[in-house]
């Protein structure tokens, strides 16, 4: 089965007029809101995320961007219990795209942070998690839907750069981490 997010030839052809993209999974995130007022989409933010760290294709991510958690399911849980976080998207381990908040509103992905010496970058960016952690290699299944997600919302909106969580929150975040493959999203 592909979970590929398939080329389009105008942003109307896949997004609807929210931001969400027409024929991926949609699970809404509570954790969202909306963006200061004139503010344009310009930055994607690719992040890593497994709950518990390094166990994949389980339910914790989902369950923790709509807050439906057990925070007693595991240990580490208490290191973040109350947590409220999202992420536009979520590409998990076999390719499967999924989509927690619309592109026009604000997830809550990025934290305390930077971009070319503004704050908030939550306000103006995209953030796409990868199913992983700093010390593996992500997916070719994931690079095949990442890079078509990445064209598709360089088509939809004005966007200037992608950079990872530790480029603009450096010293907090670590992610993608070193085995994340800019070369090849640069290709």
């Amino acid at each position: 089965m592909s979970h590929r997010v398939s080329q389009p030839s105008g942003s109307a052809a896949i997004l609807d007029s929210q931001g969400w993209f027409k024929h991926m999974r949609h699970l809404p995130s509570p954790n969202c809101d909306p963006r200061p007022e004139g503010t344009s989409i310009r930055l994607i933010v690719i992040h890593n995320i497994s709950l518990p760290p390094g166990i994949f294709d389980g339910k914790a991510v989902i369950d923790l961007f709509t807050n439906r958690l057990d925070w007693d399911a595991h240990p580490y849980y208490q290191e973040i219990r109350g947590l409220q976080v999202s992420a536009h998207f979520f590409i998990r381990r076999d390719g499967e795209p999924i989509q927690f908040v619309p592109c026009r509103l604000r997830a809550w992905h990025a934290g305390a942070s930077n971009w070319q010496g503004q704050e908030r970058c939550n306000d103006f960016s995209i953030g796409i998690e990868l199913e992983g952690a700093d010390d593996i290699p992500f997916t070719e299944a994931q690079y095949d839907t990442l890079i078509p997600l990445i064209r598709a919302l360089r088509l939809a909106y004005p966007i200037e750069a992608v950079t990872g969580h530790s480029d603009i929150a450096p010293g907090r975040k670590t992610d993608p981490g070193p085995h994340f493959d800019w070369h090849r999203l640069e290709a």
